[in-house]
């Protein structure tokens, strides 16, 4: 149950960054959110690598996590750290994925091997765009733009649309049904994604957000 527990929180994508109103212009003056959105996920085709973080809020079925923080590659090789509830405790836990296995440190002791990683959630979906982020983005239907916002520093639209559980699949694999979802781009040229609110239930959401985009990741297999 533990190891099980462990790999599930291996995914990929934990502290999300905050956002903050800026003067939002009348709704008419916004670009279209299914263009933004279509934008966003082209840019998010050519990314190699970036920094990933996951915030659970409530309880979302298949993810008995709370955070986690990491860096990831376009082969899948990530690392970082989660928090996940075991017997109603969080513990902290360090986690490797490298050459589609991975490798678990607890609160004590060294490097475990768990075995194949993708049996469980495949880092590479993350940045695969027939299967992560690309594929969420790309399949959002009813896309308003609502708001400028900032996030994290940068300048963004804000963008609410539905998306179906098949969009979401490489993502949150415990989806059962269509979401809401709430998308963050940036304001400036490709329309970079930032972050991403998926509302499995009411109360019970999963943020997600990427930044550092292209920055190189080396993922060392622990030994």
């Amino acid at each position: 149950m533990v190891k099980r527990l462990v790999m599930l929180s291996v995914l990929g994508l934990v502290a999300v960054a905050g956002c903050s109103s800026t003067s939002t212009p009348d709704s008419a003056s916004l670009p279209d959110g299914t263009g933004l959105l279509k934008d966003a996920a082209t840019a998010s085709k050519s990314f190699s690598s970036a920094h990933f973080t996951m915030n659970v809020t409530g309880q979302v079925p298949g993810l008995p996590i709370s955070q986690l923080d990491g860096d990831l590659n376009k082969a899948g090789d990530a690392k970082g750290h989660a928090k996940l509830s075991q017997f109603g405790t969080l513990i902290d836990v360090e986690f490797v994925v490298a050459d589609k296995t991975i490798y678990i440190k607890g609160p004590t002791g060294s490097f475990q091997r768990f075995g194949d990683a993708s049996k469980v959630f495949d880092t590479s979906a993350i940045l695969d765009p027939d299967r992560g982020v690309g594929k969420l983005l790309g399949t959002v239907s009813a896309a308003k733009t609502e708001a400028a916002e900032d996030v994290a520093g940068a300048k963004t639209y804000r963008v609410t649309g539905k998306v179906t559980k098949e969009g979401l699949t490489g993502l949150v694999p415990g989806i059962q049904s269509d979401v809401n979802v709430k998308v963050w781009v940036r304001q400036d040229n490709p329309h970079q994604p930032v972050k991403a609110t998926i509302e499995v239930t009411p109360g019970n959401s999963v943020d997600i957000s990427l930044s550092d985009v292209d920055k190189p990741v080396t993922v060392t297999k622990p030994v």
